[in-house]
């Protein structure tokens, strides 16, 4: 062994003159011990992000707030190998086979590879039954199919938890669009949260009544700074519900929150669970598709509505997809707790400088969205192109707000995806509306990670938006 000197970072709020958030910073040298013969880590690491633009500032500050967080990354790999020997053992229950990769074509008739995913994923998620499908082209898909094939005229939807994310506006008919539930004879009603973000159980009971058809329970935040819900307060919530009305269906879009807990919604009560393959349970490579697992009847009639009343869940050619569905699933794990240790080294860099964040740098976590706000427009896009500039993909693209479809305002997205919009590796997006909060997600590998939300913050720096000196 041989001693080396490196450099100890010390991080401690100062007043900054120019009103900014900031946090002061220094450095003293110390003595450290490092094999003989063997270079100096921080030193080599510190030289490679040089080459990205990031200063040493920011990256021993970036260094500082990842040694707190060692016990806390432990805690989520211990969560991943739960999980993952849950899928595995799941795979192993259904007899996944080589044969099950190779697909179909045409009708998809006795899809072997197909049907086999569909019960995997029943069991990853303890449910009767499940749709997995390539023909499901998004979350917000997989979200409408649920409830227009479940909900009837004259039904009505309720949201207990307060306005649901934006591209269900339209489904719903909350904002009129051509095919909404509106337009088919469905009502709808939803109950705000209390301003704790606890639920508001009276205003609940006083909604529900005989036309109360079907519950939606949107577990992630969506473009809203309100609490992400836990497995175990969604229990609560639906156990509430039916004791009030035993027979109403319960719906848990389940986006972003997949294998973040060691169970899911579906095990405490929800009659469907609903996401996105090109989120959590895709693990990265699912190139696109979505899944809704469920109470049997709940799935046969999305399949009836996904393709036709008759045929159902025996057609829907799987073609070459078969293989990134079993194996993005198998790494879905790992990924998604990749994916929430940024989340919470984002949290923890931007509350020490000041700015609000939800969930905050200690809560527990339950799902990978980080939000941060700004409040300023100048914010939110000097982040997404910071993000944007991190990425393996288009990293040379400068993001832009627009009018993207299905939202009511301009929206700026970091997105330099191997999977086009794929929101489970390293993304950032965000509505440019007051309160101008940015919405982090992603990073299929925690060095990614890392080096997106340093190189956000690099770029806030350079664009005067913070300070860290």
């Amino acid at each position: 062994m041989n001693t080396v000197k490196c450099w100890f970072l010390q991080v401690f709020p100062c007043g900054q003159e120019s009103g900014l958030p900031g946090w002061c910073t220094k450095y003293t040298k110390v003595e450290k011990w490092q094999k003989k013969g063997g270079t100096e880590r921080m030193t080599d690491l510190l030289e490679k992000y040089r080459e990205f633009g990031i200063s040493e500032a920011v990256y021993r500050f970036g260094e500082a707030i990842l040694e707190s967080l060692r016990e806390r990354f432990r805690q989520i790999d211990d969560t991943a190998e739960y999980n993952q020997l849950k899928v595995i053992r799941s795979m192993q229950r259904a007899n996944v086979s080589e044969a099950c990769l190779l697909g179909t074509t045409g009708y998809g008739y006795n899809d072997l590879g197909r049907d086999t995913l569909e019960a995997v994923y029943a069991d990853v998620f303890r449910t009767e039954d499940a749709l997995v499908r390539p023909q499901i082209t998004c979350g917000t898909h997989a979200l409408a199919l649920a409830l227009s094939s479940n909900l009837r005229p004259g039904d009505e939807l309720l949201s207990p938890v307060g306005k649901p994310y934006d591209t269900l506006e339209e489904v719903i008919g909350i904002r009129p669009s051509r095919g909404s539930l509106a337009e088919y004879g469905v009502s709808y009603r939803q109950v705000d949260l209390l301003p704790d973000g606890s639920f508001d159980y009276e205003g609940i009971r006083a909604a529900i009544h005989d036309k109360t058809r079907l519950v939606t329970i949107q577990r992630s935040k969506g473009y809203q700074t309100r609490p992400t819900l836990s497995v175990k307060r969604i229990g609560e919530l639906i156990s509430f519900v039916k004791k009030i009305k035993p027979d109403v269906l319960v719906m848990v879009d389940n986006c972003y929150g997949e294998f973040v807990e060691t169970t899911e919604p579906s095990e405490v009560g929800a009659d469907m669970v609903v996401g996105s393959l090109i989120k959590n349970p895709g693990g990265g490579l699912a190139p696109i598709g979505g899944y809704i697992a469920g109470k049997k009847e709940c799935v046969e009639n999305a399949a009836c509505r996904l393709t036709s009343p008759g045929l159902a869940k025996e057609v829907g050619a799987s073609l070459g997809v078969l293989p990134a569905f079993y194996q993005g699933l198998f790494l879905a794990p790992t990924v998604t707790a990749s994916a929430l240790k940024g989340a919470i080294f984002a949290a923890n860099i931007y509350e020490k400088l000041g700015f609000a964040v939800v969930p905050d740098g200690t809560e527990s976590r339950h799902d990978i969205i980080q939000a941060v706000t700004f409040g300023s427009p100048e914010g939110v896009t000097a982040f997404c192109e910071g993000i944007q500039a991190a990425a393996p993909v288009d990293s040379f693209v400068k993001p832009e707000p627009w009018d993207m479809p299905g939202y009511d305002s301009k929206v700026i997205m970091a997105a330099g995806a191997f999977v086009s919009g794929s929101s489970i590796e390293l993304s950032a997006d965000g509505p440019i509306a007051p309160p101008y909060a940015v919405y982090f997600q992603g990073g299929l590998t925690f060095p990614h990670a890392k080096f997106g939300i340093l190189k956000s913050l690099q770029n806030l720096i350079d664009c005067g938006v913070c300070s860290i000196l």
